[in-house]
């Protein structure tokens, strides 16, 4: 919808819980693979591994100078400076709507319990952090792109199981919610395709083309009509033997008139005469 200041935009979409579920749970799987962390332009050349796990004794930093140091130590500072080098002026009026700059997503630090963590992160470029019971879409794919960098504390990892539960049981903390299963056990499709037991049921390739036939209008096309109603023959013909009888008819008819107004043309120059005779000898008078 256009025009985003007006008071009756759509703002809000109302989204079944079983699927924002599913979102973030797939949002979720989609932070454990290297290649799309990177696809969304993440710097992690210097992660040692993914996910990244992190022992519980980092909710305890409370300086921003030892949160800088932890993610230098971790490989994860130069996502930061990628993210504080992004940092620009916002195009159009938004600038004086207390939105001047826009910044793109470095790092997010999920935990279960902060104990100052909160604190040593916040005044860091690009750095956010979530607990591990209000996990965010926003925050998991920001702008609609899976892939975001998740750095994860040991207690807040373990909780997944207890959030979303796994293949094999539900989850303890969402009623009646399970992971979804999947869809294929290999995921190699090119493989399955080309396999024997897949082409020797299937059919021989075509090695001609198929050719198919102009398509012809049966209102134009006499022959076409017929083919499609034979009996449209029949009533043709019908019709033509009507159409003769009655132009017959008509030519008769046509005939007789033409042969009658003859005959008065012929009597017409006698009449003339017997009239000019007439008032000549003075047997007529007017």
């Amino acid at each position: 919808m256009f025009c985003p200041t007006k008071i009756w935009r759509r703002w809000h979409r109302k989204v079944n819980v079983n699927q924002r579920r599913f979102a973030i749970a797939s949002a979720l799987a989609a932070t454990a693979l290297p290649a799309l962390v990177m696809a969304r332009g993440h710097r992690i050349d210097e992660v040692a591994e993914f996910p990244l796990v992190v022992d519980d004794s980092l909710t305890n930093l409370k300086k921003t100078k030892e949160g800088v140091a932890f993610l230098q130590r971790f490989g994860a500072y130069p996502d930061v400076e990628k993210s504080r080098d992004s940092r620009k002026v916002r195009c159009g009026a938004g600038k004086a709507r207390n939105r001047r700059f826009t910044q793109r997503r470095g790092p997010l630090i999920i935990y279960e319990q902060s104990n100052g963590l909160d604190r040593a992160f916040r005044n860091i470029p690009g750095v956010q952090t979530a607990t591990v019971d209000n996990l965010n879409l926003l925050d998991l794919a920001p702008g609609g792109h899976l892939g975001r960098f998740v750095i994860w504390t040991k207690s807040a990892f373990e909780k997944l199981d207890k959030l979303f539960g796994t293949y094999e049981k539900p989850s303890e903390l969402k009623k009646g919610f399970l992971l979804p299963g999947r869809m294929m056990t290999n995921a190699d499709l090119a493989r399955i395709i080309n396999s024997d037991e897949v082409q020797s049921a299937l059919r021989p390739a075509v090695s001609t083309p198929l050719i198919l036939p102009k398509k012809r209008n049966a209102v134009v096309k006499k022959a076409v009509r017929v083919a499609l109603n034979p009996y449209y023959a029949t009533v043709q013909k019908r019709e033509a033997e009507k159409r003769n009888l009655g132009d017959a008819a008509k030519a008769n008819v046509l005939a007789a008139k033409r042969a009658e107004q003859k005959a008065r043309n012929l009597l017409r120059p006698r009449r003339k005469a017997f009239y000019r005779a007439a008032v000549k000898e003075g047997d007529v008078t007017f």
